[in-house]
């Protein structure tokens, strides 16, 4: 396999007439790798994830109280769906697409079904967002099936990528963890929309008809639902899909990408193991808990903490072993990220306590807790390899043919450091802002940490618009002769 790898710091080997950046032990680029699909079916996600992350804020800002009081009503729904649907899971959708292949050193089954998948997921998930809001749960449950089917395209399209994976890792088996996990979610929340139809056709058609089969069939699934607490079945519901999906991936791909951008490598694959073996038990745990109302959900969330903690002393003992000293941006905002897991565990082992309360503190914790692990640990993960993942895709897409034959910008010459420095500053006073205006359920403080988020998110369109414009016009320049050439040297 023929890999290019380019990063900010060899940019200059990237600009030279002739020359290839010249590969470091570790280092892939995301896009610059002969396994990688082409640029667009990563990027129609990744961008379709942006648009709903500037609409997901704009609803808060809107409707501050969607955060400032308790989360069980038909907006928050739909307002976390944009967020966990629109926002994230595109991204990560599209960010599998490409890093699949590339990490694991084979190529996607079939880009055909990628694209089939983006429009099914774009029409499942505008369809169920709406459908939340007006609270018709019936259109919510087709709608949602449209979701799905595109969700069983892109895990049968991953699946046949990882059998042809060479090396089985630890990489592979968060991914296929991951996999399992959002299928579960799915199934618990199309399970859940059920519950809340009604279906009175039932009592004139037949169940030995197809439709009429259908009907009675789903009425019984909603009487299955009946027997459980409709709190208990959401808070399962959402750990499977944040949870068991995304912080699972980001555990994983780290293993990835914290030695890929560091130079290191990791130092105890053991570890590395029991941590998703850990995460995976103790979400399992958790799951069946949280679903019942057990007391038993303390011990599995310990579990799951457990795992997470391994992970943090494996990504501490990478770090020391890097031989990149210096962190750029991108890996400030993901190791942030990361350390927010510990905020976050904490608050789960507390409102995992037996006998805790439900009462207006303690359900504006739950509001904190959602909050911080959607928009404080996931969406600053995603923030910082979209900083690695789009300037890849964009040049790529734009300079790899002109290598040898014409001068290109570097990585860094994409965006503005500047501009990303000052999101992230922005990013985190607004995520403490708001989480205040949370705790103390003040619309008010909610609304002025949301428009932060919005002047953060912002700068990241900025920058972004700045590495999409080399799409449109490209900046190439004519090779600078070697002897003129050495001679400014």
């Amino acid at each position: 396999m023929t890999t290019i790898a380019i990063t900010q710091n060899e940019g200059d080997a990237a600009r030279l007439p002739g020359k290839r950046a010249a590969a470091k032990p570790g280092v892939v680029g995301f896009g610059v790798n002969a396994n990688a699909p082409w640029i667009v079916v990563p990027l129609q996600f990744v961008l379709t994830g942006l648009v709903a992350l500037g609409l997901g804020i704009a609803l808060v800002l809107a409707r501050p109280d969607i955060l400032a009081t308790y989360h069980y009503n038909q907006y928050v729904i739909a307002t976390t769906h944009v967020f966990v649907l629109g926002f994230i899971g595109s991204i990560v959708m599209g960010a599998l697409y490409q890093l699949v292949p590339v990490a694991l050193e084979t190529r996607l089954y079939s880009e055909r079904l990628a694209h089939v998948h983006y429009w099914l997921h774009l029409a499942g998930v505008a369809g169920m967002v709406w459908m939340f809001w007006k609270w018709d749960m019936k259109q919510v449950g087709h709608f949602g099936c449209v979701f799905g089917t595109g969700v069983a395209l892109f895990v049968y399209n991953i699946g046949r990528t990882l059998v042809r994976v060479p090396k089985w890792n630890v990489i592979a088996g968060s991914v296929v963890s991951a996999l399992g996990w959002l299928c579960a979610a799915i199934l618990a929340g199309l399970m859940i929309a059920v519950g809340k139809c009604s279906y009175e056709s039932a009592a004139t058609l037949s169940p030995d008809t197809l439709l009429g089969g259908l009907i009675h069939g789903l009425r019984s699934a909603a009487g299955l639902m009946a027997r459980f607490d409709q709190f208990g079945a959401m808070h399962a519901h959402a750990h499977l899909g944040v949870v068991g999906v995304y912080v699972m991936l980001i555990v994983g791909i780290s293993y990835k990408l914290i030695p890929m951008f560091a130079l290191s490598d990791i130092q105890c694959p053991a570890r590395a193991r029991a941590s998703i073996g850990l995460l995976n038990l103790g979400l399992a745990g958790s799951f069946v808990t949280i679903l019942l109302r057990s007391p038993w959900k303390l011990l599995f969330a310990g579990v799951a903490i457990a795992g997470l903690v391994f992970y943090a002393v494996e990504m501490r003992a990478i770090l020391r072993a890097r031989k990149r000293r210096v962190l750029d941006w991108g890996l400030k905002y993901f190791l942030t990220a990361i350390s927010l897991l510990g905020v976050i565990s904490a608050l789960a082992a507390v409102l995992s306590w037996p006998g805790l309360p439900l009462n207006e503190f303690t359900g504006q914790l739950e509001n904190l807790y959602g909050y911080g692990a959607v928009l404080g640990v996931v969406t600053l993960a995603i923030l910082g390899m979209l900083y690695k993942i789009l300037p890849f895709l964009v040049w790529y897409g734009t300079y790899s043919r002109h290598i040898g034959a014409r001068r290109v910008p570097s990585l860094a010459d994409l965006y503005s450091p500047w501009i990303q420095a000052a999101q992230f500053a922005v990013y985190l006073v607004a995520l403490v802002v708001a989480g205040g205006g949370i705790i103390g359920g003040s619309a008010l403080w909610v609304r002025i940490g949301f428009g932060m988020l919005a002047v953060a998110f912002g700068l990241f369109a900025v920058n972004a618009a700045k590495m999409l414009s080399h799409l449109v016009w490209p900046k190439v320049q004519p090779l600078t002769a070697p002897a003129a050439l050495a001679k400014k040297v």
